[in-house]
C-alpha cells in the first residue's frame, strides 16, 4: 500500500511537471494566447485528477477555484475603477503634470518607473498597474513609442516597489504571519525589509532603464496611423473660461497627436497660419485640424476644447450619452449639393457634423460652408441609436460608431479622484481589504455616473482574468501533486555546507516556485525549508527569511506567477521569450543583492 501510494504521488508529480513544461513551451513558441494555453493546461490537470489528489474523482470546483479567488475578482473590479478614471479624464489630470510628454522610451521610463515603484511600496501593485496602463497606452500613441518598451518595465517596477515595505505585497504579510506562528522572533516592522528592498529596487530600476533598450523588442502595430486614408477637416474652439486659455500649443498637448496637424488658428478676423509650438491660445480661438479619426477622438477628450459648431449643443441627448459616428454619404442622400449649414443636418438627422473627409485631402473653408458630395465621409456626434436608424436607410452607404469615442465627463473628474483616494486610503489604513475597497469604489463609479453600467461591463478584460484564474489552478495542481514540494526539498538538500551557499539555494528554490505557481504559495512552501536549513547550520534564521520574502515577490523570468505580468502580456505584444530575456538577468541581480546584503544586516551569528 505504501509503495502504491508513493508511486501515485510520484506519478502525479511527474505528470503535473510534464504539463507545466508543455505550457511553458507553448507560451515560449507563441502558439496561442496565454489565456487559451493556460486554460488548456488546466483542463488536462482537471481531467487527470491533479487538482484534487488521487483519493477522489476531479470535480469542476477544483478547476474553477482559481477563478473565484480574491486575485482575479479584484483585478476584474479594478478594471471598472480605472474605466471611471478614464471616462472622466481624471487620469490625465493627475499624470500629465507628473509624467509630462517624453520623446524617447528611456525618458518615458525615467518618468514612469520611480513613481510606480514608490506607489507600489504602500499599495497593492495590481491596481497601480491597472491605473497606469491607459496612461502608457496614450503615451505610446501620442509619442509614437513602442508599447513593448514600456509595459514590462511598468509591471516590474510595481513588483520592485512592493519589496520595499511590509505591506507592499501580500506575500510579505503572509511571511510575517509565518514568523509569528512558527518562530519566537518578533513581528517585522513596516520598513524592516527596506534594508534589502530599497537596494533591490534601485538596482532593478537602473537595470530596466539601461537594458530594456536592447533586451525588449520594438513591436509596433502592423498598420501605421499615418496609413489611414481618411483625412478629416475638423474645427475646435478654445473655451473662453477653460484651462487652455493662456497656454501655448505645446503646453496644451496639441503638437503630439499622431496623424493630426494643426493647420491654422482663426482669431476674430485674423487667421494665424503655420502655427508654432510657442503660439499662445486665447478664449474663442477656432483651431483647424486635419488628421485621422483616432486623433480626432483624442481632441474630443482634451478639457477646454469643444467642437466649433454650435449644433453639438442643440442635440436632444445629453453629450455624455453620445459618441462619434462615421457615415459615408450615398448618391441618394437628399442633402447632396447643399452646404452643411444649408442642409439643416441636425434637424433632419438629430446629429451634428464635426468633421469631413474627402479623398484624403484638406477641404478649404469652414465646415458649415462645405457642400456635401457622394462619397464624403462625415464624422458625426450623435446618440448610438443613429447607427440603428440608418442601417436600413438609403441616405448613407455606411454608418458605424467609433469605439471609445464618448466625450469625457470632465465635470466628474474630481469625483472619480475622490473615489480613488478613498479606495487607496481605506486599504493603506487597514480599514478594508483590497477586494472590499475595490468593489465599493467600482460601485461608486457607476452610482456617481463617472462611468455607465455598459461601460463598466465592457471595461473588463476577460482574457486577462481567464489567464490569471487558470494560472492559479495550475499552481494548486503543483501543490496537491507534490511537485512543488519535491522540487523545493530536492534543491534544498543539494546545498548543505556554507551558509552563504544554502542561503543562495533557498532564494533559488523560492524564485523557481514563484515562477511556476504564485508568490504566496511559494512563501508557504519554502518557509519551513528556510527555517530547517538555518537550524541545521546553527545560524540565525533572519537572512533566510528575508531571502524567501524577496524571492517570493521578485519573480521576473516568466509571465506566470504574478497578475501584473499577465496584465501587460497582450497590450505589450509580448512573447514568452521576452520575459525570459529581460527577466533572468534581473533575477540574478536581485539574488546577488539579497544574498550579499541580508547576512550583513542580519548576521548569521548575531
Amino acid at each position: 500500500m505504501r509503495f502504491g501510494q508513493a508511486f501515485s504521488v510520484v506519478w502525479e508529480a511527474w505528470l503535473t511537471l510534464g504539463v507545466v513544461v508543455l505550457l511553458v513551451a507553448a507560451l515560449a513558441t507563441n502558439r496561442a494566447g496565454p489565456d487559451l494555453v493556460l486554460l488548456g493546461g488546466l483542463t488536462v490537470l482537471l481531467v487527470t485528477g491533479m487538482l484534487s489528489g488521487s483519493q477522489r474523482l476531479p470535480s469542476p470546483e477544483d478547476a474553477i477555484g482559481g477563478f473565484g479567488s480574491v486575485g482575479p475578482i479584484t483585478v476584474g473590479v479594478l478594471f471598472v475603477v480605472v474605466e471611471g478614471l478614464v471616462r472622466t479624464g481624471a487620469m490625465t489630470r493627475v499624470t500629465r503634470p507628473l509624467l509630462g510628454l517624453p520623446k524617447t522610451a528611456l525618458s518615458a521610463q525615467f518618468r514612469l518607473l520611480p513613481p510606480v515603484a514608490a506607489l507600489s511600496a504602500f499599495l497593492n501593485n495590481t491596481p497601480i498597474v491597472a491605473m497606469f496602463m491607459p496612461v502608457v497606452d496614450e503615451w505610446c500613441r501620442k509619442m509614437r513609442l513602442s508599447p513593448s518598451k514600456l509595459f514590462i518595465p511598468l509591471s516590474y517596477a510595481s513588483i520592485l516597489g512592493g519589496v520595499c515595505t511590509l505591506v507592499g505585497t501580500s506575500s510579505n504579510l503572509v511571511i510575517n504571519g509565518l514568523i509569528l506562528s512558527h518562530t519566537d522572533l518578533p513581528a517585522l516592522g513596516m520598513f524592516e525589509v527596506a534594508w534589502v528592498g530599497l537596494p533591490c529596487a534601485a538596482v532593478g530600476l537602473a537595470y530596466l532603464m539601461l537594458a530594456s533598450r536592447r533586451l525588449l523588442p520594438d513591436r509596433r502595430p502592423p498598420v501605421s496611423l499615418q496609413d489611414d486614408p481618411r483625412r478629416y477637416t475638423v474645427e475646435m474652439i478654445v473655451e473662453r473660461d477653460g484651462p487652455l486659455v493662456g497656454r501655448t500649443v505645446q503646453q496644451a498637448g496639441l503638437r503630439h497627436l499622431p496623424g493630426l496637424f494643426l493647420v491654422e488658428i482663426a482669431r476674430g478676423d485674423d487667421v494665424l497660419a503655420a502655427v508654432g509650438p510657442a503660439q499662445r491660445l486665447e478664449g474663442g480661438d477656432r483651431l483647424v485640424f486635419v488628421g485621422i479619426v483616432a486623433s480626432v477622438v483624442d481632441l474630443q477628450r482634451i478639457r477646454g476644447l469643444a467642437p466649433a459648431t454650435d449644433q453639438v449643443f442643440k442635440l436632444a441627448e445629453p453629450r455624455t450619452h453620445r459618441c462619434l459616428i462615421e457615415a459615408v454619404v450615398s448618391d441618394q442622400c437628399p442633402l447632396l449639393g447643399k452646404t452643411i449649414r444649408e442642409s439643416r443636418f441636425r434637424t433632419v438627422y438629430n446629429a451634428a457634423i464635426i468633421a469631413v473627409a474627402r479623398s484624403g485631402r484638406r477641404l478649404e473653408g469652414k465646415i458649415g460652408d462645405i457642400a456635401l458630395r457622394t462619397g464624403d465621409t462625415l464624422l458625426l456626434e450623435a446618440a448610438a441609436g443613429f447607427v440603428d436608424r440608418q442601417r436600413n436607410g438609403h441616405d448613407f452607404f455606411l454608418a458605424s460608431a467609433v469605439a471609445d469615442s464618448a466625450p469625457p465627463r470632465h465635470e466628474r473628474a474630481w469625483v472619480a479622484l475622490a473615489i480613488l483616494a478613498g479606495m487607496v486610503s481605506s486599504v493603506a489604513m487597514g480599514w478594508l481589504s483590497m477586494l472590499a475597497a475595490a468593489l465599493l469604489a467600482a460601485g461608486l463609479m457607476v452610482l456617481t455616473r463617472c462611468c455607465t453600467g455598459g461601460e463598466a461591463r465592457r471595461s473588463v478584460n476577460w482574457p486577462v482574468l481567464l489567464a490569471i484564474g487558470a494560472a492559479l489552478g495550475i499552481g494548486r495542481a503543483m501543490q496537491t501533486s507534490g511537485a512543488a514540494g519535491a522540487i523545493a526539498g530536492r534543491l534544498g538538500s543539494l546545498s548543505h555546507g556554507s551558509p552563504w551557499v544554502v542561503l543562495a539555494a533557498v532564494y533559488l528554490v523560492t524564485a523557481l516556485c514563484t515562477e511556476l505557481i504564485t508568490s504566496n504559495a511559494a512563501a508557504v512552501l519554502v518557509f519551513p525549508i528556510a527555517l530547517a536549513s538555518a537550524e541545521a547550520l546553527g545560524v540565525s534564521a533572519m537572512p533566510f527569511i528575508m531571502a524567501v520574502m524577496v524571492a517570493a515577490s521578485a519573480s521576473f523570468a516568466t509571465p506566470i506567477g504574478s497578475p501584473t505580468k499577465l496584465m501587460v502580456y497582450g497590450p505589450g505584444g509580448y512573447r514568452f521569450g521576452d520575459y525570459v530575456r529581460i527577466g533572468l538577468p534581473l533575477n540574478g541581480l536581485i539574488l546577488c543583492v539579497t544574498v550579499g546584503l541580508a547576512p550583513l544586516i542580519w548576521p548569521f551569528h548575531p
